[in-house]
């Protein structure tokens, strides 16, 4: 009997064994899927705590259209990214002071720099471009472009400084500080 439960156990053992062994995985066959490189889509062309940076495309039969088009979606994502920042920056900036009327001075200051970032986008510099001929005859154009985040920082606290109201409840060193910290999440994020 005691032999009979031995051979029990040694076979229970060996079938758990067999099992685990064929329970490994084997190599998936490939399925036909190519990896896809995006032009620029390196370290160097995303935001950091210095530069908004965005990357973008555009497709045309002509090259002009191609980057024309490419420009005009990096610097809506620029303005995006800028503005989603600013948007972060007024509210920590506005909940760590005792302003007057939070609301409006929200408001106020977001709309000034919504002027800001309009008017700077003409000031973007072209940090990399590529350009590829479509198997259909197509141009697509791939561009990356930044902003300066200090001068981006010195036109808003100007702005801002030009509006008396605002002016009031305004401390440049501490919109400084959180608009660093700000840009720090932000290129963590990237």
């Amino acid at each position: 009997m005691k032999r009979i439960l031995i051979l029990a156990a040694i076979a229970a053992v060996a079938g758990v064994i067999m099992t685990a062994c064929k329970s490994t995985k084997p190599i998936q066959k490939t399925t036909g899927s190519v990896e896809v490189t995006v032009p620029l889509s390196e370290k160097e062309y995303r935001s950091d705590k210095d530069y908004f940076r965005a990357t973008q495309s555009g497709k045309s039969p002509d090259l002009a259209t191609a980057k024309k088009i490419a420009l005009q979606n990096a610097k809506a994502e620029l303005a995006g990214n800028i503005q989603t920042v600013i948007k972060a920056v007024t509210e920590n900036y506005t909940n760590q002071r005792t302003v007057g009327d939070k609301q409006e001075f929200e408001n106020k200051f977001e709309e000034n720099a919504r002027a800001v970032v309009n008017q700077t986008l003409n000031d973007v510099k072209i940090i990399g471009d590529k350009v590829f001929k479509e198997t259909d005859g197509k141009i697509t154009y791939y561009i990356a472009i930044e902003m300066n985040k200090e001068a981006l920082f010195e036109k808003v606290s100007d702005r801002i400084s030009k509006d008396a109201k605002l002016q009031l409840d305004f401390d440049k060193h501490q919109f400084q500080k959180i608009f660093d910290e700000e840009m720090k999440k932000f290129e963590e994020q990237q």
